[in-house]
């Protein structure tokens, strides 16, 4: 057949493009808080497991205790083991911790332990070792630390292993043999954070998060946000503070899929909203943090149930929520909840600039609620603005209510969530062509293409070629995000997800690829294709302006199964001007797993424009950006 053609005039700027376009969706499904981005190792670390030893293997002389707040390091974690002496030379008491699923630690590189204690019964000074131990058993790794005190003190260790574990252990051993010693909050993090953060992310899943360059943050949920009863919300009050006294929260994902139940899956809040920031801060996101609207899941729970909804006159703790949120974002130090920012390390503010109020909420339950945190939000801080739901699909009678029920209420941006098969995602490439450019605009907050096999290159494709919709209408949609971010081979729940890891390795899917070639190519102004001609069913095209560097990108997806051939003339382009191609391709069922990482990856290539003409083919199965320099 004849070679697509088209012309793209540089200078004939259409919609200035947000740097919100693309952004990332943090949720804790797939353990991706708690043996995940959070770099600590320990599960159960404070005992507040319903099982309290849930994640322990206990040996010798133990028990398990629970405290009085005025006795104890931390009064919302009170839990704590006394661990006594055999009164034998040759039998000793021990904790082994086997981490999530394993606990990962490589040869050479250093591990901070951690650990609260105080010698009990009047004893004197009692000696701790805490050691590394790889899948034979052998101790690869060991500190004495000397518990000399009778009132709770915080001991430090470092252990640098001799050698690699897949799933190794962490031991606390009582050295003595009389007596006892309490110990609470045992800790284990790698030394190298990401940013050398104590209590901080796990470094290669934060880089790679990092990698795609988001403009916008959002975060904790997703679901969660809502819990299975309100008592499991996301309680963002409750993960700030000293780490230590976060109380520990059930996971509203532990137990809902019957074929993936997950009955230790909790949330410490080590992972909390400063934490948040802090991340959004560092790799150059804007925060979307989401509270609680006082409705609990409305998948599982009927309209009728009064438990899971919040009564209107009984609305105002979750409204002041809100505002005291917004308050420890953005208030000055002489602000409550700024001071105690400020007293975690950061005395700046964060700036926050969005609030989302509920997930993915429907009906004139979330109708009668969200005006009441409207009208205080706008009162207190009109600078901030607000996003709503479009309810959990892109269609049907929930979307069809809530759409109007949004300008009505004039909430600066529309929420709208869509899980679709790959022919959804090609049907409606032009979906936002006919929007109201006056209204509300769009976050596109949660989506995935949902192929077999999961995570196909075909699924990734259908993404890229949806996305081309997105970026022409620029003027509408504001934000963008695929969903879920993260899962762990060992325990996940839901199997379309953008990244996957396992306790030592990182898997980049084609979707993530996806992803990031659109987020490190993103723009700053879209632009036209004119003249498009003898363009094939199945190739997508689009094109954006880049003043920051006097470049035009063309972006190109084939998603069929034979090559296309592309002539783009680039108006006043040099003739020979140079040209960046990256992309991926590959058979559309291919996808990328723990033992073939990278049957997808990202191929660059130069080339240079043929008398001003990008002129080029398109693989089969292929999805390739074209950076055009201009100068």
């Amino acid at each position: 057949m004849n070679a697509v053609t088209g012309t793209i005039q540089p200078t004939q700027l259409k919609h200035p493009i947000s740097d919100t376009m693309y952004g990332v969706f943090f949720e804790d499904i797939n353990f991706a808080a708690d043996g995940g981005l959070y770099a600590e190792l320990i599960r159960n670390r404070s005992f507040e497991f319903p099982d309290a030893l849930h994640g322990w293997e206990p040996d010798g002389d133990f028990e398990v205790r629970k405290g009085e707040a005025n006795d104890v390091p931390f009064p919302k974690n009170p839990h704590y083991v006394r661990l006594t002496g055999t009164r034998h030379r040759d039998q000793w008491t021990a904790l082994d911790n086997t981490g999530f699923r394993g606990l990962a630690f490589e040869r050479g590189k250093r591990y901070n332990a951690s650990f609260y204690a105080r010698t009990a019964n009047n004893t004197a000074r009692q000696n701790i070792v805490v050691s590394l131990v790889d899948e034979s058993g052998t101790v690869v790794a060991k500190q004495n630390v000397n518990v000399n005190s009778p009132a709770w003190k915080e001991y430090k260790a470092t252990l640098t292993p001799s050698a690699s574990a897949d799933r190794g252990k962490f031991r606390l051993l009582y050295d003595g043999h009389s007596g006892s010693v309490d110990v609470e909050q045992i800790s284990l993090f790698p030394a190298d954070t990401f940013n050398g953060h104590a209590n901080g992310l796990r470094k290669d899943l934060a880089q790679t998060i990092a990698d795609l360059k988001p403009g916008i943050f959002r975060f904790p949920g997703g679901c969660i946000v809502e819990g299975t009863t309100l008592e499991q919300r996301y309680n963002w009050k409750d993960s700030v503070g000293p780490v230590g006294n976060r109380p520990l929260n059930g996971n509203r994902w532990n137990n809902t899929f019957v074929d993936h139940l997950t009955p230790d899956y909790f949330q410490s809040y080590g992972l909390g909203f400063y934490e948040f920031f802090v991340f959004c801060e560092e790799i150059g996101a804007e925060p979307l943090p989401v509270v609680n609207v006082g409705l609990a899941c409305q998948y599982q729970n009927d309209e009728r149930d009064l438990s899971a909804q919040v009564a209107l006159d009984k609305l105002e703790p979750y409204i002041q929520d809100a505002l005291d949120l917004i308050e420890f974002a953005n208030g000055g130090t002489d602000t409550a909840w700024g001071k105690l920012r400020a007293e975690m390390g950061h005395t700046a503010p964060f700036n926050m600039k969005y609030i989302g109020i509920g997930n993915e909420q429907w009906g004139k339950l979330y109708t009668d609620r969200l005006p009441l945190f409207l009208e205080k939000i706008r009162a207190k801080y009109p600078e901030i603005q607000v996003v709503g739901s479009s309810g959990p699909s892109p269609d049907g009678n929930h979307f069809t209510y809530l759409w109007p029920k949004m300008k009505e209420f004039k909430v600066d941006l529309v929420d709208e969530h869509y899980y679709k098969d790959p022919n959804w995602f090609l049907n409606n490439v032009n979906r936002y062509d006919n929007y109201d450019r006056s209204g509300p605009k769009v976050f596109a907050g949660e989506y995935a293409s949902h192929d077999n096999p999961t995570n196909s290159l075909y699924a990734a494709l259908s993404e890229a070629a949806f996305m081309t919709g997105l970026e022409k209408n620029a003027d509408v949609v504001r934000m963008t995000s695929y969903a879920p971010l993260l899962a762990n081979y060992r325990a996940w729940q839901w199997a379309h997800d953008l990244i996957w890891f396992n306790n030592k390795q990182v898997v980049r899917t084609p979707s993530y690829y996806v992803q990031y070639l659109y987020s490190n190519n993103k723009g700053t102004h879209t632009l036209d294709i004119a003249s498009l001609a003898n363009k094939p069913q199945g190739v997508y095209l689009s094109a954006v302006a880049d003043k920051t560097d006097n470049s035009v990108i063309v972006k190109a997806i084939n998603v069929g199964t034979m090559p296309v051939s592309v002539k783009l003339k680039i108006q006043d382009a040099p003739a020979n001007a140079a040209v960046k191609a990256s992309g991926i391709f590959g058979n559309r069922r291919d996808k990328n797993t723990e033992t073939a990482p990278d049957t997808i990856k990202l191929e660059t290539s130069g080339l240079t424009l043929t008398d001003g003409n990008l002129d080029v083919s398109l693989k089969p199965g292929s999805f390739t950006v074209y950076r055009v320099s201009l100068k």
